[in-house]
C-alpha cells in the first residue's frame, strides 16, 4: 500500500537580531572583522612555537558589493589583522578564550567612552565591560611592531603575571577610504563593580591637574596633583604593597629597556560603602516601579537603547534582561585580576584596580626635543613628564611607593 507523504510548508522566520548592528559603519565593520578573523583562525593549527615570520605576518580581507546584512554594513570595506598567530597566543596566555573574545566584541555594539587619550585617541568598551578598544596612530602601530617580539617573550617568561597592558588584538579597518587602527586590550577595571574615582599617575607635577572640562565628565580622570591634594592613600598593607611594587618595578624596567616612557599607572577606586548605598537606592526605585526605558525594550533594540550608558555605571544586560548584578561582597580576584582589596584596618572598605597604560611612547628625537623645551620653560628641577626612560622609572617608582600607604 502506497503511503501518502504530507508536504511541510515552512515559513522562513525573519531575522530577530540584526548581526553587527551599530550606529556607525566603522563599528559594524569592526564587529564583522572580529567575527571573520576569529573564524579564520579557528582553521589554523596552533603551532608548537612561534616563528620569526609570525611577528611580521598579517591577514587582509576586502569586501566589495556584498549582499549580506546591507542594512547595517557598508558596501565596501577592508579589514587587516596584524600578527594573528601572535595575538592568539597572547590571548591564550592571558586566559582569554577566543569564543568569549568573539562574543564580547560582536554580540552587541561596543559602548562609547568619554575617556580622553593622547593624539585624540578614541576609546570604546565592550558591552560586557571586559575589553577596551582604542584607536591608534601610525607611530603607535609601528612601536607595537617594534616591541611585540620582546613583549611576547616577557609575557611568556612571567607567565602572564604583569601590570603591562594585556594586548589581545591589533587591526586596521578601512571604511569610505578612511583607515582606522584599533587595538583591543583587557579592561583594567571590573566588569561588575563600579569605579567611583579614577586617577592617571605619572609621578610628575607639571601640568598634572585635571582640567575643568575633564572634571565635568561623568567619571573624570584625575591626575597626580589631584591625587595628592585629595589625600588619597591606597591602603593595601605591607605584604601586598611589596609584591605589587616588585611586579611594577619589573614591568617598568622592561619598558625602559625598550626605550619607552610617558606611561601611567591607572588607578580606579571602588568605594564599597557607596556602592552598597547606590545598590539599595536602585532596588528601592525598582520596588517603587521606576523602570528604565532599556528594560522595556525588546532584545532586538538593545544596542541603541543603552549605547549612551556611562561605561562605569550599572548597565542593562541583554542576557538577563535586567541590570548586571552588583554584589558588593562578590569581588573575585581571579576575574578582576587587577583588583586589590583594602586591608581590614583601612579607614574605609575599598577595592583598587591598578595597572599600566599608554606604554607605546618611544624616547626618540621628538621626546628629547620636548624635554629640552620643557626644561627651559619650567627649570631644570621641575618634575616634567618628558624625561629619559631611566629617569622616568626612578621618579615613577618613588611616587607610587609613597601613595601605596605605609609599609
Amino acid at each position: 500500500m502506497a503511503t501518502k507523504s504530507k508536504k511541510k510548508h515552512i515559513k522562513a522566520a525573519s531575522q530577530k537580531k540584526r548581526l553587527f548592528r551599530a550606529n556607525e559603519p566603522l563599528l559594524s565593520v569592526f564587529m564583522w572583522g572580529i567575527n571573520h578573523t576569529i573564524s579564520e583562525l579557528s582553521h589554523v593549527n596552533i603551532p608548537v612555537m612561534l616563528l620569526h615570520d609570525d611577528f611580521k605576518a598579517f591577514s587582509k580581507t576586502r569586501v566589495d558589493n556584498h549582499l549580506f546584512n546591507k542594512e547595517n554594513m557598508p558596501s565596501h570595506f577592508k579589514v587587516k589583522e596584524y600578527c594573528p598567530i601572535v595575538f592568539r597566543n597572547l590571548r591564550e596566555r592571558f586566559g582569554v578564550d577566543d569564543d568569549d573574545y568573539l562574543k564580547s566584541l560582536t554580540k552587541w555594539e561596543p559602548l562609547a567612552s568619554d575617556a580622553q587619550g593622547r593624539s585624540n585617541a578614541r576609546f570604546l568598551v565592550s558591552h560586557d565591560k571586559k575589553f577596551i578598544i582604542k584607536t591608534m596612530v601610525t607611530e603607535e602601530v609601528e612601536q607595537m611592531h617594534s616591541i611585540l617580539k620582546d613583549y611576547h617573550e616577557y609575557i611568556v617568561e612571567n607567565h602572564g603575571r604583569t601590570l603591562l597592558p594585556q594586548y589581545l588584538g591589533m587591526y586596521r579597518f578601512t571604511v569610505d577610504n578612511q583607515e582606522t587602527y584599533m587595538v583591543v586590550s583587557r579592561n583594567v577595571f571590573s566588569s561588575s563593580l563600579d569605579i567611583h574615582k579614577k586617577y592617571d599617575l605619572k609621578g610628575s607635577t607639571v601640568a598634572r591637574t585635571a582640567s575643568e572640562k575633564e572634571k565635568a565628565k561623568y567619571l573624570p580622570t584625575f591626575k597626580d596633583n589631584d591625587f595628592v591634594n585629595d589625600g588619597v592613600i591606597v591602603n593595601i598593607g605591607p605584604d601586598v604593597k611589596e609584591n605589587f611594587l616588585a611586579k611594577l618595578k619589573r614591568d617598568v624596567e622592561f619598558l625602559a629597556g625598550q626605550h619607552l616612557m610617558d606611561y601611567s599607572l591607572l588607578v580606579g577606586i571602588h568605594d564599597c560603602e557607596k556602592a552598597q548605598e547606590e545598590w539599595e537606592a536602585r532596588r528601592e526605585e525598582i520596588a517603587n516601579g521606576v523602570q528604565d526605558e532599556a528594560e522595556e525594550s525588546p532584545e532586538s533594540d538593545i544596542s541603541t537603547d543603552y549605547k549612551n550608558t556611562p561605561p562605569d555605571s550599572p548597565m542593562y544586560s541583554p542576557d538577563t534582561k535586567g541590570y548586571f548584578t552588583m554584589n558588593v561582597a562578590g569581588f573575585k580576584p581571579d576575574i578582576d585580576i587587577f583588583g586589590i582589596e583594602s586591608v581590614e584596618t583601612a579607614p574605609k572598605k575599598e577595592i583598587y584596580f591598578m595597572a599600566l597604560i599608554d606604554i607605546l611612547t618611544h624616547y626618540g628625537a621628538k621626546k628629547r626635543t620636548a624635554q629640552a623645551v620643557k626644561t627651559v620653560k619650567h627649570g631644570a628641577g621641575a618634575e616634567i613628564s618628558t624625561v629619559s626612560p631611566e629617569q622616568y622609572v626612578k621618579r615613577f617608582l618613588d611616587f607610587i611607593n609613597k601613595v601605596l600607604g605605609q609599609t
